[in-house]
């Protein structure tokens, strides 16, 4: 007999405000991620009537026989509750591989899980909890299903349905499975590309097995809830979700109209936050599982809720994993992600994350409009570092490719982005260099090549930056190929990879993700260089870095390895540095800079009276020359 841990308000502790909050967050948040699945069942045309039973339906008690029934329908159009709100209930719950169940008193006592006298429906203060624990049947242990057998009577009446006594109108029985069969994740094959072994080589061998491997998986923590204000409700418009746990009254009665019948409590096995990463797969060497089991009251529209939003998450799974087209809302995965986060952060993180991700969304989108803005305004290539830009372009594409390449995980949306960011930085070369196709020379192996051509003689300040940013890149090769050379080796003598174009695209990709902040370095020195930081985007720069900041909170409320963690923390390094030179090189935005460049705020009144005058050869300004608008800064320069 398991032990049983009652728990009832009145003589308990109130519940702590935390947890309150808690639950108030979750559940605004899952409202809020799939709306579009609540709309499903919110949109229907069902009536529900807390009260119990409706004015069309009458009580179960007032039922005609059948024979005064002249219009009997099979499908019930309406239904309402069979017994009222405040009933007081029996359960007990029965464990095993087989849908039929023998008379109770010849069952084995050890798959007795739960046994409770008493509960009282719509007592929100009900709560009451059960750990133990239950050998696995060997039909479970091959890919079985695992059933639990529910018997729910009125306080007192016979919950056996071989009993003498038993009476359909006061008890009923069901199951419900509590296992589930999951589609394993598919593993991409992997091997050692140099010193592979004999049993790689056999491995790789082996025929890929088509299509997904589906396999049965337990979580030991079930939550099941009595909903006692579902009330009268239309049983054809009902959401198949919900439906699935409701259970018809079994002698099929019906009210004066034929068409209207009653429904027993409905009874929810509540699964929607266990975790397929807490689950255990279910084999021969599983041997005894434990089992806990919450059993209180739950209010409707979370039931509806839980029901509906949870169902949608697994036929979008199945349908994933069957090979059909992808769903709206992914493969399942993103929504175990975001249970994941709602479960395991803590709340005021939680709360935090939430108000920071619109403010992410609000900086990306305003770095990227005053990022275009800037250099659409630009007139010359003073302070650019070109080879940044390449590298960019570079480092970004091998990305996408990754991104590609690992595309069972990757959502469009992120390879939508990343392929917005390649084009923008490639937009940003057309600015700085003429892109020329020219003939390639005599002994070239190809007919043409591609050129970087200056768009017009530089300047003096032009040219110390291009000198610069050789400089710079010099050095940096000196301590990036060392670097890359170093774990190219390395995760080709320790790692897996699915092939040579694997192990070349992840190995860029993982040198971009360590050591991509040392891109940013030639920008700081060029701007150390000119002691002037007035080239610079700063308003952009502003907004990226603002990001930065968020996706380290991120890092810190999803969970990472943490050399990983670590690494969303480097660009914050850079972002000091720009601070201190943006504080030691003073820039009045509200002017004209020391290279012809104005601010980005700047009105075009603004920008015409901080444009050079035009003077004499004496040296005088010439006054009819001057504009109205400039008379002003003419005379202030004077």
């Amino acid at each position: 007999m398991p032990e049983v841990a009652q728990q009832r308000q009145g003589g308990a502790e109130a519940t702590p405000a935390n947890n309150r909050i808690q639950q108030a967050i979750q559940a605004i948040g899952i409202f809020f991620l799939v709306q579009f699945v609540v709309g499903q069942f919110l949109g229907n045309n069902s009536k529900t009537s807390p009260s119990g039973n409706s004015s069309t339906v009458p009580a179960f008690t007032d039922r005609p026989t059948e024979a005064e029934i002249s219009n009997y329908n099979t499908i019930p159009q309406t239904i309402a509750p069979i017994w009222p709100m405040n009933s007081s209930l029996d359960v007990s719950i029965y464990v095993g591989p087989s849908l039929v169940m023998p008379p109770l008193s010849s069952v084995d006592k050890d798959s007795l899980v739960l046994e409770e006298k008493d509960f009282r429906i719509g007592d929100w203060k009900e709560n009451r909890k059960v750990d133990t624990s239950f050998k696995v049947p060997w039909e479970v242990q091959n890919n079985g299903t695992l059933w639990a057998h529910f018997y729910v009577a009125l306080h007192g009446h016979p919950l056996d349905p071989a009993a003498k006594g038993y009476d359909v109108a006061k008890a009923y029985h069901f199951f419900h499975p509590l296992n589930q069969v999951i589609p394993k994740k598919k593993i991409a094959k992997t091997r050692k590309l140099v010193g592979s072994s004999d049993i790689d080589i056999e491995e790789e061998e082996k025929p890929e097995v088509s299509g997904p491997i589906w396999s049965s998986y337990y979580h030991p923590n079930f939550t099941m809830s009595f909903i006692p204000d579902s009330g009268t409700q239309s049983y054809v418009n009902m959401h198949p979700a919900i439906r699935q746990y409701v259970h018809l009254e079994s002698s099929g009665a019906r009210d004066d109209s034929g068409q209207n019948s009653w429904y027993y409590p409905i009874l929810f096995v509540n699964t929607f936050w266990q975790l397929r990463d807490h689950m255990t797969e279910l084999n021969s060497t599983v041997k005894e599982l434990p089992l806990h089991i919450n059993l209180n009251n739950l209010a409707n529209w979370k039931f509806s809720l839980y029901s509906s939003v949870g169902e949608g998450a697994k036929q979008s799974q199945k349908q994933a994993a069957s090979g059909g087209p992808m769903p709206a809302g992914g493969d399942g995965s993103e929504f175990e992600v975001f249970k994941s986060i709602l479960l395991d952060t803590n709340i005021y993180l939680l709360a935090t994350t939430a108000i920071v991700t619109v403010l992410h969304m609000v900086f990306e989108g305003l770095a990227f409009k005053s990022d275009i803005s800037h250099w659409r305004n630009k007139k010359d290539n003073v302070g650019i570092s070109f080879r940044t830009i390449l590298a960019n372009v570079f480092m970004q594409s091998v990305i996408f490719l990754y991104l590609v390449d690992n595309s069972d995980g990757t959502s469009w949306m992120i390879l939508f982005g990343q392929g917005m960011g390649i084009v923008l930085e490639a937009w940003k070369i057309t600015k700085t260099v003429d892109v020329r196709v020219r003939e390639a020379a005599p002994e070239s192996w190809l007919p043409y090549r591609v050129t970087f051509e200056d768009k017009h003689k530089l300047s003096e300040t032009e040219e110390k930056t291009k000198e610069y940013d050789q400089i710079a890149f010099r050095y940096l090769y000196m301590v990036a190929i060392p670097l890359l050379g170093a774990y190219a080796v390395y995760s080709l003598l320790y790692e897996t990879h699915k092939s040579w174009y694997s192990f070349v695209i992840t190995t860029l990709v993982g040198s971009v993700y360590a050591y991509g902040f040392l891109m940013m370095v030639p920008s700081l020195y060029i701007n150390y260089r000119l002691k002037s930081v007035a080239h610079m985007p700063a308003k952009a720069m502003t907004y990226k870095f603002l990001n930065t900041f968020i996706d380290d909170l991120f890092a810190f409320t999803i969970k990472m390895p943490t050399l990983h963690r670590l690494a969303t923390l480097r660009d914050d390094v850079i972002f000091f540095v720009y601070l201190y030179q943006a504080w030691a090189y003073k820039v009045d935005y509200t002017r004209v800079n020391e290279f012809g460049q104005g601010g980005d705020d700047e009105s075009k009144e603004e920008k015409l009276a901080s444009k050079p005058l035009s003077a004499a050869p004496d040296g005088k300004v010439d006054a009819a020359k001057v504009t109205g608008s400039e008379q002003p800064a003419a005379k202030k320069r004077k």
